[in-house]
């Protein structure tokens, strides 16, 4: 335990100094994902803070976000964007592609669309969005719409860093697509934040219990089995 210990604090130690920011370092255990087992991959989690007995100060919406569709995947694949926000869908492929979600979080589909051009949808409601593609099935991404303008996502070395924090009390919140809600549940913890950085303690998020569940296309069908991909190509043909 004191090597772990030895490791993180020079882990914390090595990050930028932002006044009132809020850093630390997520770790996946008991996963069966190939990124992770092999190549110690812990990127995509989303970690917010959300201000007790008080709302979140008034910040300006930011530049909209983007979710690139290339190689037939959502790139990045995990997105974090407070309410309000703006994210755009560019197809950078030279196929077809129809973004979609059926979640509560907010419902939506930009419909088909040709390679070199987007869409552009906005999330005015918080919650979990999980985008799929109706043209291919193995397409999938999550945006994580927030309430509150303190959030980060995990790089793939598991570090993360909330800018710009002002000084209170906060519940820290977070989420991983492949944890049982039951374990994002019991990891919220309450944390003061003063005007100097605050380096949390490890995050260690179990993957324990989690199956991956097929999805069906916009029309709440099955894929095809020969995948969409054939179906459309530059020329829409």
């Amino acid at each position: 335990m004191t090597w772990l210990l030895r490791i993180f604090f020079s882990v914390c130690w090595l990050l930028p100094a932002v006044a009132g920011s809020v850093n630390g370092t997520i770790e996946l255990t008991n996963s069966r994902d190939p990124e992770v087992r092999k190549h110690k991959n812990y990127s995509g989690v989303v970690v917010w803070l959300e201000p007790v007995g008080r709302q979140p100060a008034a910040n300006a919406l930011p530049p909209p976000s983007r979710m690139a569709q290339k190689m037939k995947a959502f790139t990045p694949h995990v997105l974090a964007i407070m309410a309000g926000s703006s994210v755009e869908f560019p197809n950078f492929d030279p196929i077809f592609h129809n973004a979609f979600s059926g979640y509560s979080g907010q419902v939506f589909d930009v419909g088909l669309y040709p390679p070199g051009s987007s869409r552009t949808v906005v999330f005015k409601r918080e919650g979990l969005v999980r985008i799929f593609c109706n043209i291919h099935s193995t397409m999938s991404a999550v945006i994580m719409v927030l309430k509150t303008p303190y959030f980060a996502v995990s790089d793939a070395s598991g570090n993360f860093a909330i800018a710009d924090v002002p000084p209170g009390e906060y519940v820290l919140h977070v989420y991983h697509e492949r944890a049982l809600q039951q374990n994002l549940d019991a990891m919220k913890q309450t944390v003061k934040v003063a005007a100097e950085d605050l380096c949390l303690p490890l995050l260690a998020i179990s993957e324990t219990g989690y199956v991956q569940l097929p999805h069906q296309n916009k029309f709440g069908l099955d894929y095809p089995v020969t995948g969409g991909e054939l179906l459309y190509t530059k020329d829409g043909k």
